[in-house]
């Protein structure tokens, strides 16, 4: 059974950087693309960015110039690098990738940017 290992959250000041990375380890198939969502206390669960496999890469708008997504196929591997930040990107980071039998989703990991 394939799962999703997220690192790289923490903690950073305003303006400061972090990059997150997702290996998925096992037999995962063939993969459509990769995401990483975000969700804040109170709030839903919302797109940061995605990639497929083909290297197309889509923005939520509030992160756009900021935030990097990247992969390595041959890793199946996802990397989210992550500038400029602010507080309200303060949140739970998960990894998602869409197979084609199915999704998966990372344990989550919290990024917290305060002074």
């Amino acid at each position: 059974q394939a799962q999703l290992v997220e690192s790289g959250g923490g903690l950073v000041q305003p303006g400061g950087s972090l990059r997150l990375s997702c290996a998925a380890s096992g037999t995962i198939g063939s993969i459509f693309f990769m995401a990483w969502f975000r969700q804040a206390p109170g709030n839903q669960r919302e797109l940061v960015a995605r990639i497929t496999t083909g290297l197309s890469t889509n923005y939520a708008d509030s992160v756009k110039g900021r935030f990097t997504i990247s992969r390595d196929n041959a890793k199946n591997t996802v990397y989210l690098q992550m500038n400029s930040l602010k507080p309200e990107d303060t949140a739970v980071y998960y990894c998602y990738v869409q197979t084609t039998l199915r999704t998966y989703w990372g344990q989550g990991t919290q990024v917290t940017v305060s002074s």
